[in-house]
C-alpha cells in the first residue's frame, strides 16, 4: 500500500496551502470547543474519582452528588472532547487524502454550533437531575436530536468531499472515514428512539454502548494511526493486505460485541454466545491492525524522542492492542463471573477511549494544528510534560482499577466476606486512581494551555512554515 505522499514540490506545497485554509475554520472550531469539553468533562471526572475517597464531600449539593457527575464526566469526554476534536481531525484527513478542499464549509459551522448546543444541553439536564439512566445514552432527547443532526452535516461535508476526490487510491484511512460517518447516524438513530422497555432496552443499551465505540470512536483512532504512523516515519504501511483482512474483519466481528456485558444476565443464552464468540474473533482485526503498525515502525522508533505526534500515536496504537485483548478475555464467562460489577470494567473503559482514543488525538493535533492556524508549537519542553503526565497518570489508572477490580471480584464471591471489608480492599486502588486523575488534570491543563497559545500565534515562528513541511 502506498503510504501518504511525501513529495515536496512546489504544486504539491501549494495544493496542501489551499487544502489547509479550506479547513483551517471549521477544524480549528472542532479543536477548540473539543478542547473546552475536555477540560469541564476533567473536572467532572477528578470529582467523580474523589467522591470515592470522600463520599461526603459536596454531598449537600444536588448537581454534584456522583449520580449526576458520572454521567456528565461520560458524556461531556465523549460527546464533547472526542466526538469533536476526532471530526476535526477527519475533516482535515479526508480533505489531504481525497486532494480536494473541504466541501459544505456552511454546514460544518452549523454542525459545530448545534453540536455544542447538544452537549451543553445534554451536560446541562443530567447535573440539575433531567438526565436518562441508561448509560450513554442519558442525554434527553432534544439534545439527541441536535448531536444527531449535527452529526448529519458533518458526514455530509464528509462524504461530499470524498466524492469530489481528485486520486483514484482509496488510503486506508479514508476506508475507516467513510465507513465510521455511514454507520454511526444509523446507530445514534435506532439507539435513542423511545420505543423500547424492560430487557430489550438493556440490549439495546450495551449494543448501542459497545458499537459507539466499534462504528464511531475506534475508527477514528485506526484511521488517525494508519495515516500517522506511516507518514511521520517516510515510509510505506507495511502490508496492503493486511490492513484490507484488519478493515473487513474489524467491520464483521466488532458490532456483535455488546452484549457480553449482559452475561449472566435476563437475556437470550444464543445472544449472549454470539457476542462472546464475536468478542474473540476480533483478534484477528487487532492483530492484523498491531503487525501492520509494528512492522511499519521497526527500525524507527528513534523518531520517537523528536516527534509528540509519533509518540502519542504510537503509545494510543498499543494501548488499542492492549485494550482489545483485555475486552475478548473479559468477554468469557469466566472472566466475567469475577471483574463484573467491578472496577476493572471502568479501568478497560479508559484503557479504550483514553489511553487509545484520547492520546491518539493529541499526537493528530499537534500535527494538524500548526497547518491550519499556521503558527508553531510553543514550548517544546511542555509538550514532553504533557505526554509524561497524560500516559503515565493514564498507566496507574488503568493498573489500579483493573487490579484492584480483579481483588475487589473474587472479594465480592467469597459469600461469608463482609462487602465493608470489599470496601476497604479497594481503597487503596482508588486513592491510586484518584492521583492519576491529578496526573491527568495537570496534562490537560498543559495542553489546554499550549492550544491557547497557538491560537494567539504565541511563540516564535520557524523560518520554514509548518504547513508547508512534508513530515512532522
Amino acid at each position: 500500500m502506498k503510504a501518504p505522499p511525501l513529495e515536496q514540490s512546489p504544486e504539491l506545497v501549494s495544493l496542501r496551502r489551499v487544502l489547509d485554509e479550506s479547513a483551517a475554520v471549521p477544524v480549528l472550531l472542532f479543536f477548540a470547543t473539543g478542547v473546552l469539553w475536555l477540560l469541564a468533562g476533567t473536572v467532572f471526572g477528578l470529582l467523580t474519582s474523589l467522591k470515592f475517597d470522600m463520599p461526603d464531600w459536596l454531598a449537600a449539593i444536588p448537581a454534584l452528588t456522583f449520580g449526576r457527575l458520572r454521567p456528565a464526566h461520560l458524556n461531556a469526554v465523549n460527546y464533547g472532547w472526542a466526538s469533536l476534536a476526532g471530526a476535526g481531525c477527519l475533516l482535515w484527513l479526508t480533505s489531504r487524502l481525497c486532494m480536494t478542499p473541504v466541501r459544505l464549509r456552511g454546514g460544518l459551522i452549523a454542525s459545530v454550533i448545534l453540536w455544542n448546543l447538544g452537549v451543553l444541553y445534554g451536560t446541562g439536564a443530567v447535573l440539575l437531575g433531567y438526565g436518562g439512566s441508561v448509560e450513554w445514552l442519558e442525554y434527553p432527547l432534544p439534545a439527541a436530536a441536535m448531536i444527531g443532526a449535527a452529526f448529519l452535516l458533518f458526514a455530509a461535508s464528509i462524504l461530499q468531499t470524498f466524492r469530489m476526490r481528485s486520486v483514484q487510491h482509496l488510503y486506508v484511512s479514508l476506508w475507516y472515514t467513510v465507513a465510521c460517518v455511514v454507520w454511526f447516524p444509523f446507530l445514534y438513530v435506532a439507539a435513542n428512539l423511545p420505543i423500547y422497555s424492560g430487557v430489550v432496552h438493556g440490549a439495546v443499551n450495551w449494543w448501542y454502548g459497545h458499537n459507539a465505540l466499534a462504528v464511531w470512536f475506534t475508527p477514528i483512532g485506526l484511521a488517525l494511526a494508519y495515516y500517522f504512523i506511516p507518514k511521520v516515519i517516510g515510509r510505506p504501511i507495511y502490508s496492503y493486505y493486511l490492513s484490507l483482512l484488519g478493515f473487513w474483519s474489524f467491520a464483521l466481528f466488532y458490532n456483535w460485541n455488546g452484549i457480553h456485558h449482559l452475561v449472566g444476565g435476563p437475556v437470550p443464552n444464543w445472544l449472549q454466545t454470539i457476542s462472546i464468540i464475536a468478542s474473540v474473533l476480533m483478534v484477528i482485526p487487532v492483530m492484523a491492525v498491531a503487525v501492520n503498525h509494528h512492522l511499519t515502525t521497526v527500525g524507527h522508533f528513534r523518531h520517537l524522542r523528536s516527534s509528540p505526534t509519533l509518540r502519542f500515536t504510537v503509545f494510543g496504537a498499543m494501548c488499542y492492542t492492549a485494550v482489545s485483548f483485555q475486552g475478548s478475555l473479559e468477554s468469557l464467562r469466566g472472566m466475567q463471573e469475577v471483574v463484573h460489577f467491578t472496577h476493572y470494567t471502568v479501568g478497560h473503559a479508559h484503557l479504550g477511549v483514553y489511553a487509545f482514543l484520547t492520546m491518539i488525538l493529541f499526537g493528530a493535533m499537534y500535527y494538524i494544528t500548526p497547518r491550519v492556524a499556521r503558527w508553531n508549537w510553543p514550548h517544546p519542553g511542555l509538550i514532553k510534560l504533557h505526554f509524561w503526565l497524560t500516559a503515565g497518570g493514564i498507566s496507574i489508572y488503568v493498573i489500579a482499577m483493573c487490579t484492584g477490580g480483579i481483588l475487589q471480584g473474587y472479594a465480592m464471591n467469597e459469600s461469608v466476606r463482609p462487602f465493608a471489608q470489599v470496601i476497604d480492599l479497594t481503597r487503596p486502588w482508588l486513592i491510586a486512581r484518584s492521583a492519576s486523575g491529578i496526573l491527568i488534570t495537570g496534562g490537560h491543563l498543559v495542553f489546554a494551555y499550549l492550544f491557547a497559545q497557538m491560537l494567539i500565534h504565541a511563540g516564535p515562528r520557524r523560518e520554514t512554515a509548518p504547513w508547508e513541511e512534508a513530515a512532522a
